[in-house]
Order: C-alpha cells, then sequence, then structure tokens
C-alpha cells in the first residue's frame, strides 16, 4: 500500500498511470486531448511532464477552460478531419458542463472518446485518496448516468492494467457503425498507480463499418429506376469526397430531385440542376419512390403528405435511428451502411439496369427548371426586405458570393441560411445538430480549424447561441491556439427560433400580435464586440444592407491575411 504523503519509486520502465492514458491514445490515431484539469489530475499531468522528459510521442493536450468547448472542438476537428479525437473533464462537474456536447455528437455520430476523472474512493491509506472538501462533495453514486443515453458505451477503469485494452474497445466501438462517443471514468487512485505495457502496440481490435446488404441494394436501385416520380431528401451529407461527387452524377444522369430538408451537412451542391431546396412538399405528394438518405427527420408530418402509394427507403448508418425512442417515419425498405459504401453500391447497381432515356431527359429539365426557379426565388426574397434593413437571408446571399473560389466551411447555427447561402463543395456547410444543444457553431468551427489551417472556418449563429458559446472562453483559445476564424453574430435581441416557434402554433394568438412576445427578447443587448476585442480580435458592427459585402471582404482579409480571429456583428431584422 502507498502512503498517501509519498510516491514510492517506480521501477525502471513503469510510467505512470495517468501518461499511459495519452500514450496508448497516439497509438490509436488521436491528435489531441482537449482537457479541462481538476484535482483528479496530478497523476495526469505528472504522466505528461514524465513523457515530455523522456521525448515520448503523445497526442497534444491542449488547456480548454470550459468543457463545452472542448466537446465542440472534437466535434469540428472530426467533421474536417474524419478522426476521432478525445476529451478529458474533470470529475462530475466537468462531465456535466460537457453533456451537451455528448448529446450533439450522439445526435451527430460524432466518434470520441469521453473521460472525465472520478473523484477519489478512499479518504485515507491510499496514495491518491481524498486531500480536499471538493473530495467529498464531488462524489456521485452513478457519475456515468450524466452522458450514458448519449454514449454508445461506458465503463469505469478499475485497474491500470486495463489502459490498453479498455482503450482499445473503446476506440473500436466509437468509430463503428453507428459512430458515436464513449465513455470512461477515471479514479484517481488507480491513476496514480504505474504499468509496464507496451502502450504503441498496433490496436487490438478494429470498429466496424457498416455496408448495405446486396439484395436490398438490388432492390433500391430497381425501385428507383423504374419510378416515375423518384425524389431524394437528403439531411447528413453524402458519405466522402468520393461518394458526394458521385451522388451528384448519378442525380443529374437519372434526372432525380434532391431535397435538403433542415440539412446539417452539405450532400449536394445548391447550384446543382437536381438540387430543389430546403422543402420537399410539392414532390413528396406524387413521389412514387422516395430514397431518406441519412435523415433523422425527412419531413414535417403535419404539413408534408406523403403520396401514400410511394415506397419509402430510408438509408444510412443508422437508417432507423434506433436510440431515438419515438420516430415513426415508414421504412418499406431500411439499408444500413455508411453513406461512403452505400451511395457507389446503389450507383454502380442502377447503372446495370434499363433505363428510358428520353422519359429521364424530359424529368431532368422539369427538375432542373423548378430548382432554378426556386434559387431565383429565394434570392430575389433575400434581397427584397433590404430597405427596411438586414436579414439572415441577405447576409447568406452576401457570404456565399464573398467565398466563392476559397476552400471553406460555414458553421451554421441559427444563423445563415442554406441556399440563400451557395455551397457547392464537400464539407461546405454544417448546421447546428437536431438535438440543439446550443453554443456549438463556434468551438466547431475552432476544432475545424485545428484540422485544416488552410480552411476558411466561418461560425455564423444568432445573439443567444454567441451567448451560449462561452465565448470569452471561445475567443481566449482562438488566441491562445492561433485559430484565426471569423464569427458572424446575427443579432436580431431576441430568441429567434422561439419567436418563430410560437408564431407557428400560434399565428393569430396573443403572443404573436404582442407588441413584446413574453420570455423571447435579449434585451439590452451586449456589446459583444467588447467580449472579443478582450482577446485581441478584429472587430466591426453592421447596421444597414449596404454596409454588408464590404464588411464581410474586410472580416475575411483580417482573418487570411492578418491571421487574426474576426467578429463581424450584424444588426438583423426579427422574423
Amino acid at each position: 500500500m502507498k502512503d498517501n504523503s509519498t510516491q514510492t519509486a517506480a521501477a525502471a520502465g513503469d510510467t505512470t498511470a495517468g501518461g499511459a492514458i495519452f500514450a496508448r491514445l497516439k497509438a490509436l490515431g488521436v491528435d489531441y486531448v482537449f482537457t479541462n484539469s481538476g484535482t483528479d489530475f496530478p497523476p495526469i499531468i505528472e504522466g505528461l511532464a514524465e513523457a515530455a522528459a523522456n521525448g515520448t510521442d503523445l497526442p497534444e493536450a491542449v488547456v480548454i477552460p470550459h468543457e463545452h468547448a472542448a466537446l465542440g472542438m472534437a466535434h469540428g476537428y472530426y467533421l474536417i478531419s474524419d478522426k476521432a479525437q478525445s476529451v478529458m473533464l474533470h470529475t462530475n462537474v466537468g462531465l456535466s458542463n460537457g453533456a451537451t456536447g455528448a448529446i450533439n455528437a450522439a445526435c451527430e455520430h460524432i466518434p470520441m472518446l469521453l473521460m472525465s476523472g472520478r473523484t477519489p474512493v478512499t479518504e485515507k491509506d491510499r496514495f491518491g485518496a481524498r486531500t480536499v472538501p471538493i473530495g467529498w462533495g464531488q462524489e456521485m453514486r452513478d457519475q456515468t448516468a450524466l452522458v450514458r443515453e448519449s454514449c454508445k458505451w461506458d465503463y469505469e477503469l478499475k485497474f491500470p492494467e486495463q489502459i490498453r485494452e479498455l482503450l482499445d474497445r473503446a476506440s473500436a466501438i466509437a468509430n463503428s457503425t453507428p459512430k458515436g462517443p464513449v465513455y470512461l471514468s477515471l479514479p484517481r487512485e488507480t491513476l496514480c498507480e504505474t504499468i509496464n505495457d507496451d502502450l504503441a502496440a498496433a490496436p487490438s481490435m478494429r470498429p466496424v463499418l457498416g455496408a448495405p446488404n446486396p439484395r436490398d441494394i438490388e432492390q433500391a436501385a430497381k425501385w428507383l429506376a423504374e419510378a416515375e416520380h423518384p425524389l431524394v431528401i437528403a439531411q447528413r451529407g453524402a458519405g466522402d469526397e468520393a461518394s458526394f461527387a458521385a451522388f451528384a452524377d448519378w442525380a443529374l444522369e437519372w434526372g432525380i430531385p434532391v431535397s435538403s430538408w433542415w440539412a446539417t451537412h452539405l450532400a449536394i451542391s445548391t447550384e446543382h440542376p437536381c438540387h430543389i431546396g430546403p422543402n420537399p412538399k410539392k414532390w413528396l405528394e406524387k413521389a412514387d419512390v422516395v430514397l431518406v438518405l441519412d435523415c433523422l427527420a425527412p419531413w414535417w408530418p403535419d404539413e408534408h403528405p406523403v403520396n401514400p402509394d410511394a415506397k419509402i427507403i430510408n438509408m444510412g448508418p443508422d437508417p432507423i435511428f434506433s436510440r431515438f425512442p419515438v420516430r415513426n417515419f415508414r421504412s418499406d425498405l431500411s439499408i444500413q451502411g455508411e453513406s461512403a459504401l452505400t451511395i457507389p453500391a446503389l450507383v454502380e447497381a442502377m447503372d446495370a439496369l434499363p433505363r428510358r432515356p428520353d422519359k429521364i431527359a424530359t424529368r431532368r429539365r422539369e427538375v432542373s427548371d423548378a430548382a432554378d426557379a426556386t434559387r431565383s426565388g429565394m434570392r430575389w426574397q433575400a434581397a427584397a426586405r433590404n430597405a427596411q434593413g438586414i436579414t439572415k437571408e441577405w447576409f447568406s446571399v452576401c457570404l456565399g458570393k464573398a467565398l466563392e473560389g476559397r476552400t471553406s466551411s460555414v458553421f451554421s447555427e441559427l444563423g445563415t441560411m442554406l441556399g440563400m447561402l451557395k455551397r457547392e463543395d464537400h464539407k461546405s456547410w454544417f448546421q447546428e445538430p437536431h438535438s440543439g444543444g446550443l453554443g456549438w457553431s463556434f468551438p466547431a468551427a475552432l476544432g475545424a480549424q485545428l484540422a485544416d489551417r488552410d480552411r476558411l472556418c466561418v461560425a455564423t449563429m444568432g445573439d443567444g447561441s454567441y451567448m451560449f458559446a462561452n465565448p470569452a472562453v471561445c475567443h481566449q483559445i482562438a488566441e491562445a491556439m492561433n485559430l484565426p476564424v471569423l464569427i458572424v453574430v446575427l443579432n436580431n435581441e431576441e430568441w429567434g427560433a422561439v419567436r418563430a416557434s410560437v408564431t407557428g402554433m400560434y399565428p393569430d394568438g396573443h403572443a404573436s400580435r404582442a407588441n413584446r412576445m413574453p420570455l423571447t427578447a435579449l434585451q439590452p443587448s451586449p456589446d459583444f464586440l467588447k467580449t472579443a476585442e478582450a482577446s485581441r480580435a478584429w472587430t466591426r458592427r453592421v447596421t444597414t444592407a449596404a454596409e454588408v459585402p464590404e464588411a464581410i471582404a474586410a472580416a475575411i482579409a483580417a482573418v487570411t491575411e492578418e491571421k487574426r480571429c474576426a467578429l463581424l456583428e450584424v444588426r438583423t431584422l426579427r422574423n
């Protein structure tokens, strides 16, 4: 037994368990561990210092001053790199601050290795036992309950010799179809022990990537090839860069309309001849085959009537979204698999089938004409209210023009609008997760910038979302890690999404007719520029529509030429 005040010297070759975790994460391909430390971290910090002294190659451990930002950065890093990262938090209080990020990651199938310390179990006579009052105050009967519903797997590290195998298993499960976060709790006494293990060994367990059943692909191909009025609704992208391109070519070749209803990832260019925009309503009414491509909620059941004779295909990593208690969209054919595998398989299967060129050509012209009309109408509408002030729609159009020709990604959180905003490339658009954990886009953009230093990363959000992001923390991270992202705050001084929800449900109600709708105002508005300026960011406030194009250009120049984080506050009209 080790005394609580004096650590017994480790044997030659032994590694502190706290540091061993990082060495194993490196072997598993983790580049960064986004950390928010606490009193459970001494053995981890000692292990990192020990590794540095020994020249051991580890993932970079970065200090993130708030847990929500740590989860958001891991989320954004994965979106650009396709590599799961790790987050390490402080006992139950740190985990609780990170729980919203875990909910967002679970909803979007984002893999990550989430860990937090566990307050010491022992009160004395063991190295790592409790020392200060929070050791008692932070004890929970079931700490993992804070994130259990959001994690595919969870466990508590019992002994240091488990580190390699448990992390291997955690990584394999996180990266298996459907992907998602996993959680491991780390008792301080266990981290204080030492082990002697081959932490650089190859992973002992590999993830499972779901591929489609060939018979189901053949059936889907036959239905789509024979359909008179096929329709695709895509919400979470079209897989990797190769399948993204193949999907666009396939849609054009067959003349199949593609709707991006509440898209969180870009599946097809907004300028594609078959991209019919965000609203599938008129197409659903007559569709005889509908391919639902990785959509949690592909339409609004009360507002979007579906042709009762249509055949519905759900295809994606988890086509029926089994972790959600209620999701009763019909699925006549369910095809599970990563989109990077299912889409090429479907394209190949349809290539082998007979087709009616004249019929397809006619449909392609009809779809293209409708898509052009939708785009023109949306962008004309965006400019129509300029005399009254700046709208989110108009800003979206202007930002799309400013980003043309640049490798860029927009992370929109109740901010800019796809379609109004021109987006054409793979990984160029991400919207807030459907779980609705606010404060996501700023740290996600930071994580994306970390993954690709040459990419222009833009976070657009409402004023409420900006406040949820812990902006002082995020600006500190941007400066400390040299991550020059562009932040746009579209400030209407209210919870715009709440207002829209109220007016949608009660269009003629008292709240909709009130001069001041209850529980929605965010007034007086803080001076957001001062928050950003505290971390030496470039800032500017815009109040008229005429200023918008030049202001965007100046902000982009600050980011790309001066390499400074930039904040553009845009005073917008209320919806």
